[in-house]
């Protein structure tokens, strides 16, 4: 809870029962039509009615027909009038029609638009690919005569042309299938078409007629009309007056009187006589010819329409009367829009032109002249007024930001203005509706106000500090080393001094060198914690801080720094979002509170601090209850809560990390929708990505399938969110980038607002790659006080960055999990994130993107099938189909195999229909292709597979063939991929952007392949063993690359990575790592080489089958990186040439490998082939042991052999990473792990230089590591792994490529190890360096662990790696060193009480340990057999009882209630108290104590504490203060020095 607030009691609050009464109980929006609102005239407007509609029953419309028999549908063909054919299937009516073919932008909205008037005559190219999802609505009419759901009563469009067509349709607001209601209205409609290439064609070469022509009907025979030359105003327009009366409180006018207003009718749509109706006027609707100066009115209003405005030149004439009259005695206000701008500025002597293809869609962005606002708008027009053409006496009201066009005129000095957009947007934003108030108000004779947002500014800051967010963790990824670096990019454009503190050695942000790029100019390796942070700005005296980019831990720093005055003391501003607005978003009763303000709607709620209230509020709100902790990341600390038993748990836990709950009614099922949304200070506010979960409200968001743009929400549900997103960001007063998560029933209109992160998050990292607007970068701008209309589109390069992107695509985000890592953890996932990373797959269907995004997680899934997923029983699928885990969506994948029906398996998963028809679509495609074989196979068939996302290795596998062979099929017939470009404008404009993706859904290639570049293939999806450091590598090989003048070609998918930026590589392709896509690319692009030893295990396991395919792999043979992957080949070259390594066999059988343990003695160690972080590697120290461990091994390894080895125990392990040239080692460095052998690398803490090798030691390394380079033939990174132990040094395992600790060797010697390897790798002239590391300070790596978030897990390390992330920092000595890095994990250091508890076998070890602990003044606690031995060596302890005992005092009740500040576990699975040293081990990581596992990690520890002279009473000296704080530039000067 934030300092200085106290809540209230649980009893004081009142409780609202439900979202929909409190919305009654609140006043009526402005905008009628936000949230839905559809006004009659029966029902009073009083301001007090409900605005959310009843709720219904999910309702869907499956296609009549099966996929067979679409794929057989009819065909017709868009001719256009330059020749050009584009053939489509057919869906709607099967007519010949023509007119004018434009195109609109728009992603939701469909049934508004096609019910516009202002499309007559012309033929409509949506260019959002996946058309008729949420079907069309009733057609009823309210009490006015207006349709509900459209913008007229009938379709005006000629026809409609769509990408993709979605055959089953589900909403609950549904009657009709969009193909069905077409054709009732005698529409036709077509898919199939490149609708991306015809925007193109359309763009470049303007507007133009069309025809439709059935499949076999000759072109001639389809009379081509042109309706530029006609009056289609005519055929729109109501043929005699009609008046429409308010039932809303009446607007009087000047005469005391309810005001007449006359509205000509061009074309008028619906919305806009809602809104008059909604402002209690009187509307008197009349004819587009219509003499309106006969009669008596207040106010005229001119309406939208179609067609060329100067064949209405009645209308203008009547116009001209009015503008003409005596200014004093009979002037009416007026007010156009659309059409009706361009009338009145021919009226008042402008002229118009035609336009290219016109602005048609929902996201124009337009700048009020009067106050430099900018708005989005919607638009359909083709024709602009000539703005050198504006008489005296009138002025340009608004422009287009983005082509500059005129969007509307006012007077100077009457009551005349028009704008050129639709202020009443239907489909579309209403963010100009106040334009009809102001009209009313001039109506009226008031002079209409201006109101301008505006702040005098701050001074300039010249120097700003950034927090980072520290090691990787579940919850705060790499996606903070994305936002970090394009903050600091954006920051150096604007030639600021930036200081970074982050202690994420691995992240491309702490580079002191941006090769190319402007890095940090001082780089701090220390804690981002409140009392390290003060020291630093005590040093560096930053005028500015910003604390958005730094995840939780750089927001709740800062909070902190703010209430201890820390920022006032030293004269540093927050820059952006204040911490005000932050501890309105994190403190959970005052975000109740802020958005109970303004009327918005959230979850029934309290806001609590202890156990006891929690339990109050769930009896008040009653069972499921949701539970979220304050100021905490990745749903730490929050579930679903079924019984009061379950809230104690799970209470007790959360309160030990967070200082308050908020229990919440449950909404559970609830469909979940966020919204990216930016805002500057003088308040221009977007929308730039809205996504949809495919599962429902539940699952936290980052364990969720994301779907971009959202694909089941109406025009209406859309930007009802949009606005209330808006309205809320502008309350809280947030600046800069945030997101908002909304839970939104599916069987109404209905929602709440979940949470607003005021700060970049996981979510922002996937909308930016998502959209192609860098949040990071422009989020960083505006916090120096830049204005949104004054940034540049960085894509386009000519438009402004104040936008909402349009996608013509879709994209389809799949969490990776690791949980198979972890002994007894749930597979169950909920509110709290367990995803370790995430992929985002792109396509132009849902089919396609979503099976790319399930291979990218993992290479051994194929796509939308079983995969290994089993369920024995009816029952077992139906559990797995109900709760939420990590294989949940392979559990629909059996159930559709098995025949269930998409609506049993909604009842059981409250996923959308929608979403399970299309899987379903799959599911059926794989039967039908089940029943060719590669030699019978049809065209057609290949072709709709490879358009539903099937892969060559895919198909091979249900054809009976080989992937290859696939491939070499698919190309005989012309079945090839096109490459598409994500521009952010859906081809509106042109851009110059290199960010692209492959898709079967397409005709052409928006690029030319004329580079030739290298290709870099990228690390894929983070995960345990593969995470930021291998994304580091990357982006150092793509700079030195083009420090090198070479073009690169970026593979990669993952969203939260510096990597898949657009601006670091010359192309980039967001694509699948698979030798399929790789081979697709290599081939497209003509690249000249392949580099595959920088990003990790993927790339290294592709290199044989590229180099087999043709592919030159720069650098090291793919024929040597097998010998080294293969364990058996790797040890056998080892034994060739003399180097020693650890008693081997490779297993034969399982009795071979009984044998050779018996021989060699246990333990053993278990290792198979080509596996990344240790994965089913196992420490066996008996017989039963092995044949469970060989049985999982070959499970993960099975085209690759497992060795087994003798394991070494005591041993001291040691990492090598080398680069090498032709064979010779170029550069080394040499890390000693803290910890013996027996931990894995990734989990170990790492020293370098060595701090206890014998020198004679660190020699026979050095002479391994010649011996190694030169016998594989290496040319690129190499890393080891050796173990020490009396006098002998053994190899563990060699891999060529880098490695996860290549980050930490760069930096600590100064040297970047990628960049010389790539120079290696390429050609480079380059010599060898010798390179040694530095006597005057020592780098220290430790490991991130995430088990808190990880249920049920064991906390215990192995040889398996279990670590999410890393930290590193530099000391004089590595006790300095080893405490900053110990704190930059989180870790607090105890002010204390200890517990210790040791198996027998590691009493003798830890005992000094203990007694120094001891020594420095801490309380030691001890478990019964550990006591009685510290006792024997006279240390002191307080004895603490197991649970299960039942005696007291408990280590249980010690530890809940926070009595234990530090445990010390040390046993092994030979302890005698297995499963009672797991519960506590588990209990600490639960309630937050820091947890050691590891003698030698305690021992330094223990020397650290004491070397530092860690004064336990002091709580800034426990806090680190007396540390040395330097940066990475002055370790590196010392050096020199």
């Amino acid at each position: 809870m934030t300092p200085g607030k106290t809540p209230k009691p649980v009893e004081e609050l009142n409780l609202l029962s439900s979202p929909m009464q409190r919305n009654s109980a609140a006043k009526q929006l402005t905008s009628p039509v936000l949230h839905g609102l559809k006004l009659g005239c029966k029902r009073p407007y009083d301001g007090s009615s409900p605005i959310v509609p009843p709720r219904k029953i999910l309702a869907a419309r499956k296609a009549s027909h099966n996929l067979l028999s679409q794929l057989q549908q009819p065909r017709a063909t868009l001719v256009l009038s330059d020749g050009t054919r584009w053939p489509g299937v057919s869906f709607g009516a099967e007519l010949a029609v023509s007119g004018e073919v434009v195109f609109n932008t728009a992603m939701v909205g469909y049934p508004e638009s096609l019910t516009d008037p202002s499309y007559r005559g012309q033929i409509l190219c949506l260019t959002y690919p996946l058309i008729g999802n949420y079907g069309v609505p009733a057609d009823t009419k309210d009490d006015l005569g207006l349709p509900l759901y459209f913008e007229s009563g009938e379709i005006h469009v000629t026809a409609l042309i769509v990408s993709e067509y979605s055959h089953d349709a589900c909403h609950w607001n549904l009657v009709h299938t969009l193909s069905d209601w077409l054709k009732q209205h005698k529409v036709p409609g077509l898919y199939g078409i490149d609708t991306r290439a015809l925007t193109k064609h359309l763009r470049e070469r303007g507007a133009m007629l069309g025809k439709i022509v059935p499949a076999g009907a000759d072109d001639a025979s389809v009379v081509q009309i042109d309706p530029n030359h006609m009056n289609l105003v005519a055929q729109v327009s109501t043929k005699e007056p009609k008046l429409f009366i308010s039932h809303a409180p009446p607007r009087i006018g000047r005469l005391g009187k309810r005001m007449r207003i006359v509205a000509v009718d061009c074309g008028i749509k619906a919305n806009i006589i809602r809104y008059f109706m909604s402002k209690g006027v009187e509307l008197l609707l009349v004819p587009w010819d219509y003499d309106f100066n006969k009669e008596e009115f207040d106010g005229l209003f001119i309406s939208n329409g179609p067609g060329d405005p100067t064949r209405c030149e009645t209308t203008i004439q009547h116009l001209r009367e009015v503008l003409g009259r005596d200014a004093w005695r009979h002037e009416k206000p007026v007010f156009g829009i659309c059409l009706g701008n361009q009338l009145l500025a021919l009226a008042a002597g402008c002229t118009t032109f035609k336009m290219k293809y016109g602005n048609r869609g929902a996201n124009q962005p337009c700048i009020d002249t009067r106050t430099a606002r900018c708005y989005i708008t919607a638009q359909n027009h083709g024709f602009a007024v000539e703005p050198s053409s504006i008489p005296d006496g009138w002025a340009p009201f608004f422009i287009n930001a983005n082509d500059h066009t005129n969007e509307g005129l006012i007077h100077k000095t009457r009551p005349f203005f028009s704008v050129q957009f639709h202020p009443e947007a239907c489909a579309g934003p209403t963010d100009t509706d106040f334009l009809f108030e102001m009209f009313l108000q001039r109506v009226h004779g008031e002079h209409a106000e201006v109101t301008v947002c505006y702040k005098p500014p701050a001074p300039p800051v010249r120097k700003v500090l950034l927090l980072g967010s520290g090691g990787l963790s579940i919850g705060q990824a790499g996606e903070f080393d994305y936002s970090g670096s394009q903050a600091i990019k954006a920051l150096k454009e604007e030639g600021l001094e930036v200081i970074l503190i982050n202690p994420n050695i691995a992240s491309v942000q702490t580079n002191v060198d941006g090769q190319g790029q402007s890095p940090a100019d001082r780089v701090y390796l220390m804690p981002v914690t409140a009392d390290i942070v003060e020291s630093i700005i005590e040093r560096e005296r930053p005028e500015g801080i910003i604390l958005s980019m730094g995840g939780q831990t750089g927001l709740n720093c800062g909070v902190a720094l703010e209430k201890r005055g820390i920022l006032k003391k030293y004269n540093v501003r927050v820059l952006g979002t204040q911490v005000d607005a932050i501890e309105a978003t994190e403190d959970r009763g005052i975000f109740s509170e802020k958005l109970t303000e303004i009327n918005e709607r959230i979850a029934p709620s309290f806001a609590v601090t202890t156990v006891k209230d929690a339990l109050i509020a769930a009896e008040k709100i009653g069972y499921p209850c949701m539970i979220r902790a304050a100021f905490a990341l990745g749903g730490l600390g929050s579930g679903l809560m079924g019984s009061p038993e379950e809230l104690t748990e799970m209470a007790r836990t959360a309160l030990a990390s967070a200082p308050q709950l908020l229990v919440e009614k449950s909404l559970k099922g609830w469909k979940e929708v966020e919204y990216e949304v930016v805002r500057d200070a003088a308040n221009n506010c977007i929308t730039v990505c809205n996504m949809e979960n495919f599962d429902p409200l539940g699952v936290h968001t980052g364990d969720s399938i994301v779907i971009a743009p959202s694909q089941t929400l109406t025009d209406e549900e859309y930007h009802m969110l949009r606005d209330t997103a808006i309205k809320v960001v502008r309350h809280l007063g947030i600046v800069g980038e945030c997101n908002i998560q909304y839970a939104l029933d599916p069987n109404s209109k209905d929602y709440c607002i979940i949470e607003v992160n005021p700060r970049l998050s996981r979510s922002s990292a996937l909308a930016s790659k998502a959209t192609g607007y860098p949040l990071a970068a422009v989020a960083a701008k505006l916090a120096l006080g830049q204005l949104l209309p004054d940034l540049t589109n960085s894509v386009t390069q000519s438009t402004t960055a104040c936008f909402e992107p349009s996608l013509d695509y879709i994209v389809v985000k799949v969490p990776r999990w690791d949980l198979s890592k972890f002994d007894r953890v749930s597979r169950q996932i909920g509110s709290a994130m367990k995803s370790v990373g995430e992929v985002m797959a792109i396509g132009r269907t849902f089919e396609e993107s979503l099976q790319k995004a399930l291979r990218m997680t993992d290479p051994a899934i194929q796509g939308f099938e079983p995969n290994e997923f089993v369920a024995e029983t009816e029952e077992d699928l139906i559990q797995s189909l109900e709760v939420a885990s990590d294989t949940r969506i392979y559990a629909v994948a059996e159930a559709l195999k098995r025949g269930w029906t998409v609506d049993r398996i909604h009842g059981y998963t409250a996923i959308d229909p929608w979403f399970l028809w299309k899987l379903k679509r799959v599911t059926d495609m794989r039967a039908i292709l089940k029943e060719y074989t590669a030699n019978t196979l049809p065209a057609a068939t290949l072709m709709q597979a490879k358009k539903s996302g099937f892969s060559d290795q895919q198909l091979a596998s249900l054809l009976g063939s080989a992937e290859l062979d696939i491939r070499k099929l698919r190309k005989s017939m012309g079945i090839t991929p096109f490459v598409k470009q994500i521009d952010t404008m859906a081809a509106e404009f042109p851009a110059a952007t290199n960010y692209l993706y492959l898709t079967y859904n397409g005709d052409e290639h928006d690029v030319i392949f004329d580079e030739h570049g290298t290709m870099v293939i990228g690390s894929g999806v983070y995960r345990i063993g593969s995470s930021v450091e291998f994304d580091w590598c990357s982006v150092s090989a793509i700079r030195t690359l083009r420090q090198l003048g070479k073009k690169s070609v970026m593979i990669n998918y993952n969203p939260e990575t510096v990597s898949t930026d657009f601006d670091e590589c010359d192309r980039l392709y967001f694509e699948e790592l698979s030798l399929e896509r790789v081979l697709d690319v290599y081939e497209l692009e003509g690249c000249e080489n392949a580099i595959v030893s920088v990003g990790g295990q993927i790339p290294n396991s592709l290199a044989l089958k590229m180099g087999n395919t043709g592919v030159n792999v720069a650098g090291t043979s793919p024929t040597m990186i097998d010998t080294a992957e293969d364990r058996n080949k790797f040890s056998a070259l080892c034994d060739s040439v003399g180097i020693d390594q650890p008693a081997w066999q490779m297993l034969a059988s399982k009795e071979e490998a009984l044998a050779f343990c018996e021989r060699v003695g246990y333990p053993c160690l278990v290792r198979p082939s080509y596996v990344l972080s240790g994965a089913a590697m196992n420490v066996a120290y008996t017989a039963g042991e092995l044949t469970g461990y060989l049985t999982e091994a070959t499970a993960v390894s099975k085209e690759h052999p497992v060795v087994v080895s003798k394991f070494i125990e005591n041993a001291r392990e040691i990492d090598v990473d080398a680069v090498a040239k032709d064979g010779k080692v170029l550069l080394k460095a040499i890390s000693e792990h803290v910890e013996n052998a027996g931990v894995h690398s990734g989990d170990a803490s790492l020293m370098l230089p060595p701090q206890t090798l014998d020198p004679a030691d660190i020699l026979k390394v050095e002479e391994i590591t010649d011996k190694l380079a030169a016998a594989l033939q290496i040319t690129g990174p190499f890393n080891m792994q050796l173990i020490a132990k009396d006098g002998e040094v053994k190899v563990i395992e060699c891999n060529l490529r880098a490695s996860r600790s290549c980050p930490f060797s760069s930096k600590v010697l100064g040297v970047n190890f990628i960049e010389v390897a790539t120079k290696a790798m390429i050609g480079a002239e380059i010599q060898p360096m010798d390179v040694k590391p530095s006597k005057n300070y020592v780098g220290v790596k430790v490991p991130m662990f995430s088990f808190q978030r990880l249920k049920g897990a064991d906390p215990a390390l192995g040889v398996e790696m279990s670590s999410t992330g890393e930290v590193a920092c530099f000391g004089p000595d590595r006790y300095d060193a080893f405490m900053k890095a110990m704190l930059s994990t989180g870790m607090k250091l105890p002010k204390k009480n200890i517990l210790v508890s040791m198996q027998e076998r590691f009493f003798a070890d830890a005992v000094p340990a203990v007694r120094k602990l001891q020594a420095l003044g801490y309380t030691i606690f001890a478990t019964e057999k550990t006591s009685a031995y510290l006792s024997g060596q006279g240390v002191e302890s307080t004895l603490l009882h197991y649970a299960e005992t039942g005696s007291e005092p408990c280590i249980d009740e010690y530890i809940q209630r926070g009595d234990i500040e530090m445990v010390f576990m040390f046993s092994n699975q030979f302890s005698q108290n297995i499963l009672t040293n797991y519960a506590i081990r588990r209990l600490a990581v639960d309630y937050g104590v820091p947890l050691i596992t590891n003698v030698q990690v305690a021992e330094l520890l223990a020397d650290s504490l004491e070397a530092n002279k860690v004064d336990i009473s002091s709580p800034a000296s426990l806090a680190g203060v007396s540390l040395d704080v330097r940066n990475l530039h002055e370790w590196y000067a010392g050096e020199k020095q």
